[in-house]
């Protein structure tokens, strides 16, 4: 068995190590193990003490400083179900909160605004305010941008606008789609930003389009699967907050621009676990497609290809398999 799927099981190193000494070695006197295992005594009995909470081992009645190996193939088994069924909770609370946050900006989208909430319709009205919002910035802007290629109109408008808030010494902090290395146009705009002072990090994928000014207020889409309804503009303090959260925990898991990424050969890029994970979710290839900002063509055969290495004969299916073999054992979000 692989690290990766004791890791998957949420084994430490060190009860591994242990672990495997003992499936070796079922009589080995506690007391030795620390020398088997190149462990300090301390190590060796909080390995023993998580291995016990797992079910794995328990003290043995028969043997008194001995510790009893509970067969592999009903401990293992079952803690592996546990987790399985703990994965499938996680997709579900994914799903369940991403169609509840759709709906809550739905509810509101029929409006002009309500208090902390402005409603944008139309490019040229939101334009008009990215570029009056980023007049009044002093402090710092950051950003979510989502889409793949960045349109060449698109990127003559900011351009000023980016130069004039740089210029001015405002922090400018953007996440950009990993994929934008594949379009010579957006990745030359995005190395002149870092060129005028502005920091870029890239992920797979972002969580939705937003910019944020000030830690004050907040641009995001109406409804985050169909942003050509329209824009608006948030300003509660506490939506704020979460939102700046966001955008730090994502930023911390980014890479900076042009970095290169080492990993494992037997395991998937980056990009290929986040759409083991948009797959699991039951999103459509259209939807894995514009998340990662990459063609159709290419999901499909990206998904085609992970499928095939991983056995899998559905894409929820896949998603279990990935956390089996440790491809999402550190997994620490959400998407």
């Amino acid at each position: 068995m692989t690290r990766g799927f004791f890791a998957a099981l949420g084994l430490s190193v060190d009860a591994e190590s242990v672990y495997r000494v003992v499936l070796r070695e079922p009589g080995i006197v506690v007391d030795d193990l620390a020398g088997r295992t190149h462990l300090l005594p301390g190590n060796v009995h909080g390995a023993l003490g998580e291995l016990t909470r797992l079910g794995l081992i328990q003290p043995s009645w028969d043997r008194p400083g001995q510790v009893h190996v509970v067969d592999p193939e009903i401990s293992l088994t079952s803690l592996l179900a546990r987790h399985e069924a703990d994965l499938l909770q996680r997709q579900q609370a994914i799903a369940a909160g991403r169609a509840a946050i759709g709906d809550l900006i739905a509810e509101y989208g029929g409006g002009n605004g309500r208090g902390d909430i402005k409603y944008l319709s139309g490019l040229d009205d939101i334009r008009t305010h990215i570029e009056a919002l980023g007049r009044e910035c002093v402090s710092d802007v950051m950003a979510f941008v989502d889409g793949g290629p960045q349109t060449k109109e698109n990127m003559e408008s900011s351009r000023p606008q980016d130069q004039a808030v740089l210029s001015r010494g405002v922090q400018m902090r953007s996440i950009y789609l990993e994929s934008l290395a594949n379009d010579p146009s957006t990745l030359a705009y995005v190395k002149w930003l870092t060129g005028q002072g502005a920091a870029i990090r890239t992920i797979p994928v972002v969580p939705l389009r937003m910019i944020i000014f000030d830690k004050r207020q907040a641009l995001l889409p109406v409804n985050v699967s169909e942003t050509a309804r329209g824009a608006m503009i948030l300003r509660q303090g506490s939506v704020i907050t979460a939102l700046c959260a966001l955008f730090e925990k994502f930023w911390d898991e980014a890479a900076p621009l042009g970095a290169a990424r080492e990993r494992a050969l037997d395991r998937p890029s980056r990009q290929e676990l986040s759409l083991l994970r948009l797959m699991a979710e039951g999103n459509t290839d259209e939807v894995c497609a514009r998340r990662l900002g990459i063609s159709l063509r290419t999901t499909r055969r990206l998904a085609a290809e992970l499928m095939s290495r991983l056995n899998a004969r559905s894409r929820f299916q896949a998603g279990v398999l990935a956390a089996q073999a440790g491809w999402l054992a550190d997994d620490g979000r959400t998407p």
